[in-house]
């Protein structure tokens, strides 16, 4: 039984949320300590020397930035919720705990770190300037978005990584236990999942706008999620860096992308990445199958 719950943490904490989402939303407040908890067990081996930009990183941002303009304009002729709800799930930055995930694929946590700390600015500069011509909100200026931004990932971020270099320098013996605790990380982040599920649930049971809207919005999510994993990897295995590229524009920081859709855009549009975690930890599941799988 153990054993089944360790190869499928993922689709089942996905399962509990959703069935106990009137329990577990109300542990919403735990998210942001258990995303600290976990990068602080991930970046404990990860030492500042391996954060180095690299040209995948430069493409990445690139790829990320033209993909989001590719398919908000051909979608805003259809529906322009769709269009907003498409956009927001692909210049959404990296989420903050996809190293956790990538270190598990066998991947590199310090490429991975990297590019969500450069995505991040990015997107803390881009989005205060790209978003109000797309929906006008006069209440918002651009520098309460960029440091609402860059705040969430100085806290959930830079934060962990540098009292994990703290400790690997002040308090070795600390820094150790931490090591050998890493795998702990993947099981809070399942618990996080299970959290985060519920108040996606939540989100998707009051969407009370046309049901059409909300299936298109939910294929062109799946379209997307796959087409970022797929661009990822495929640039990925050029830099000889497949795991990381692929989780770098696939795997989303949604809560964010939640936000940055009622902040700016339509607020409907943030179904769109209530969607997009499903898609993202069903691939995510599916390649921790095929890992284990090969051995």
């Amino acid at each position: 039984m153990l054993k089944l719950l360790k190869n499928w943490a993922l689709p089942v904490a996905m399962l509990v949320g959703a069935v106990g989402y009137p329990l577990f939303i109300r542990l919403s407040f735990l998210t942001p300590a258990l995303i600290f908890a976990m990068l602080l067990l991930t970046f404990s081996g990860i030492s500042l020397r391996e954060l180095k930009p690299k040209p995948l990183h430069l493409w990445l941002l690139v790829i990320q930035l033209a993909t989001a303009v590719a398919v908000y304009l051909p979608l805003h002729g259809v529906d322009v919720v769709l269009a907003q709800a498409a956009m927001v799930c692909v210049i959404c930055p990296t989420a903050t705990s996809a190293a956790v995930i990538t270190a598990r694929l066998g991947g590199s946590a310090a490429s991975l770190t990297t590019y969500t700390l450069l995505i991040n600015i990015v997107v803390a500069v881009v989005v205060p300037v790209l978003f109000p011509f797309i929906e006008p909100h006069p209440g918002v200026n651009f520098w309460t978005a960029c440091s609402v931004i860059l705040g969430k990932v100085f806290v959930l971020l830079i934060c962990p990584f540098l009292l994990s270099l703290f400790l690997r320098r002040v308090l070795p013996k600390a820094h150790h236990t931490l090591l050998s605790l890493h795998e702990l990380a993947f099981y809070l982040w399942a618990f996080a999942l299970t959290v985060v599920t519920s108040q996606i649930v939540f989100s998707l049971l009051n969407y009370a706008e046309d049901i059409m809207i909300g299936v298109l919005i939910a294929v062109v999510t799946a379209v997307i999620c796959c087409l970022q994993f797929f661009l990822g990897k495929t640039l990925g295995s050029v830099y000889n860096d497949r795991v990381s590229g692929g989780q770098a524009l696939g795997q989303k920081n949604t809560i964010l992308a939640i936000w940055m859709a009622h902040t700016y855009l339509n607020p409907l549009s943030a179904v769109g990445p209530g969607f997009y975690v499903i898609w993202q930890n069903v691939i995510n599941s599916w390649q921790l199958w095929k890992k284990r799988k090969k051995g």
